[in-house]
């Protein structure tokens, strides 16, 4: 049985509570069963739920952000994550359609053992580096996106940057401090700036590119950086506040989403508007 909602005392109790596993039993498995490759990740029962579609970071399978998407699952919200476009010249146009079609997926079909159902009002979009720009494609083309929040967004074409200006939608921007690959000043912080709708963005510091992802895999000989434990947990903490504040109106994680942590400081110059009023 789900915890009872509940606006925590402090910034610092709020991380340390989102950024720990939620009160939901986990299922995942194949997207594929219902004609797209990847991974969903559910909650055991449920019925109108929140959904959230993540897009995969360049040459990377889903399950590197199996962890992510389980915590989030974890805290009552649906995740679809398309296993398309992996390879090196892979198609941000074509990416982020499939990001779509992922929830219309989640959205149009029964989950599980038919125990769960998504609100098709409730609909979000993620994402790392490539599948973070996009996320912002999607919800420039998807009306009922109603949220995005990207990790090490990259810049794509289409222009996630122009795209940005569309989205009136809410956003978390988070950025890696020291990415090599998408450094924010190129990426995540002009994307920010050009944001439609109210934005928050902030720098993960001494993240790189490949902080957020789990597990080995052979493109860290090849991209900067590894897995970090300190980035996945600032991460799943700051994404399960946005999202179950946007999507689900849970205002547990407020504090946290108007205040600084530790480590991943608002970025004031790239920020406007506020995510939770």
């Amino acid at each position: 049985m789900a915890r009872k909602a509940k606006k925590l005392p402090s910034a610092k109790h709020a991380f340390v509570e989102l950024s720990r596993r939620g009160p939901h039993d986990v299922m995942h498995g194949d997207l594929a069963l219902v004609g797209l490759p990847g991974i969903v990740c559910t909650p055991r029962t449920g019925t109108s739920l929140p959904a959230v579609v993540f897009g995969h970071g360049l040459l990377q399978p889903p399950r590197r952000y199996l962890a992510l998407m389980r915590h989030l699952a974890s805290w009552g919200i649906v995740v679809a994550s398309p296993a398309t476009q992996r390879g090196p010249l892979a198609s941000h146009r074509l990416y982020a359609e499939d990001m779509r079609t992922a929830l219309d997926i989640a959205a149009g079909v029964r989950l599980g053992d038919g125990q769960i159902s998504v609100d098709p009002n409730k609909l979000g979009a993620a994402g790392h580096a490539m599948g973070g720009g996009c996320a912002v494609l999607a919800a420039a083309e998807d009306p009922r996106i109603k949220a995005v929040a990207t990790l090490a967004a990259a810049e794509t074409l289409p222009s996630a940057l122009e795209a940005a200006a569309k989205v009136k939608a809410p956003a978390l921007h988070l950025a890696a401090g020291d990415d090599l690959l998408t450094p924010p000043v190129a990426n995540a912080e002009p994307i920010s700036r050009a944001w439609g709708g109210p934005v928050q963005m902030r720098t993960i510091k001494k993240a790189t590119h490949l902080g957020f992802t789990e597990g080995v895999h052979w493109t860290q000989l090849l991209l900067h950086g590894k897995p970090e434990y300190h980035t996945q947990r600032i991460a799943k903490g700051l994404l399960t506040a946005f999202f179950l504040r946007a999507l689900a109106n849970d205002r547990r994680g407020d504090l946290l989403l108007n205040e600084n942590i530790k480590g991943a400081t608002i970025d004031q110059v790239n920020t406007h508007g506020k995510l939770a009023a």
